[in-house]
């Protein structure tokens, strides 16, 4: 995760304490595990110690992504922000104009999207297509099976 990433107050929070348990409950549990393997014998052909030294891996990796996501993390609040337009944080009412459907999303960060809660990154390509448009406007945006165009109806915090 390169760049600046915007969260929520709540979000960040939780990436703390995520962070807080991998450090501490996560790597005992992963060096408990390596122990165990080591006094099962000969470390050259057993597969539950690599399995061990392999989760370990993915362990830190995942502690050094969320350190890397808390560094560039910056805290914003909805009431901050222009709702004249579409930006991180809107809740943006669409209509698909090609099968008159209407949806509702939030435009979130990479780390908060979650599409069955409605919310959608910013760098989607939905959510790409979305940031800077107003009400009535349409945004033509290139998915992989085509065009869609959605409608803003309504942008609300």
């Amino acid at each position: 995760m390169a760049g600046v990433n915007y969260v929520t107050k709540e979000t960040l929070e939780h990436m703390r304490d995520e962070l807080t348990q991998l450090k501490t409950s996560g790597r005992a549990e992963i060096a408990r595990a390596i122990a165990d393997a080591r006094e099962k014998g000969d470390l050259k052909e057993n597969a539950e110690y690599d399995a061990a030294k392999e989760a370990q891996g993915y362990h830190e990796a995942k502690i050094a992504q969320l350190e890397t996501a808390i560094a560039n993390a910056r805290v914003i609040d909805a009431k901050d922000l222009d709702m004249s337009k579409v930006s991180i944080l809107s809740r943006v009412k669409l209509t698909n104009m090609g099968t008159k459907k209407v949806v509702e999303y939030q435009l979130v960060s990479e780390t908060e999207a979650d599409l069955k809660s409605g919310k959608i990154s910013i760098t989607s390509p939905i959510g790409k297509g979305l940031l800077g448009k107003k009400v009535g406007e349409v945004a033509e945006i290139t998915v992989p099976n085509g065009i869609l165009k959605f409608k803003v109806e309504n942008i609300s915090a």
